[in-house]
């Protein structure tokens, strides 16, 4: 579904079409999930954010502006919904360490799994300002515009808090000597 398509499902579920809104859910719930687990560090949290994240974009569809790209929107719904539940719990845990497509040959699952852990472990050890940059550039992939739009930030703030993300990060694989200390 293009950005397009968003538009018009979006004033489809404005009129009442509910399929429309499940087309929606359908698109971008995996996406949201993903965000969430990598903020949260907890499966069952995830879980509850992305449903929390849904019902928020239901009731508020009205609201959206559509000169702004709709995943950008729902995005920022998922970064405020991710930041405001950790707040709540005022504590971290570590991610569970099964993320693993069961589909995969053991020795390429054992891989991910690894890769999973030692990178979870390591964005735990992050502020949760410097966790929600990582991921939203770096899982996610978004561009430093849409990073201001969903952070709610200036674009020089986004790129100087990306920055200090990269340092902080880097920091923790080393104290945890999972990267070499001598390297720039």
């Amino acid at each position: 579904m293009s950005e397009q398509q968003d538009k018009r499902v979006v004033q489809e579920c404005l009129k009442g079409d509910i399929k429309a809104f499940e087309q929606l859910v359908e698109k971008y719930q995996k996406q949201v999930y993903n965000t969430a687990l990598r903020i949260s560090n907890d499966i069952a949290d995830a879980e509850d954010i992305t449903q929390n994240v849904f019902i928020k974009v239901y009731e508020n569809l009205d609201k959206y502006n559509s000169r702004y790209a709709f995943f950008s929107w729902i995005y920022r719904i998922a970064m405020n919904e991710s930041i405001n539940y950790n707040k709540q719990k005022k504590y971290f845990t570590p991610l569970q360490e099964n993320l693993v497509d069961i589909n995969a040959a053991p020795d390429k699952q054992f891989e991910i799994s690894e890769n999973n852990s030692i990178i979870n472990n390591a964005l735990s050890g992050l502020t949760l300002d410097h966790r929600a940059v990582i991921v939203l550039r770096h899982f996610v992939g978004f561009s430093y515009n849409e990073l201001s739009y969903i952070l709610e930030i200036p674009e020089k703030t986004v790129k100087s808090r990306l920055f200090s993300a990269r340092h902080a990060l880097k920091d923790v694989l080393n104290n945890k000597g999972l990267v070499d200390h001598n390297a720039s």
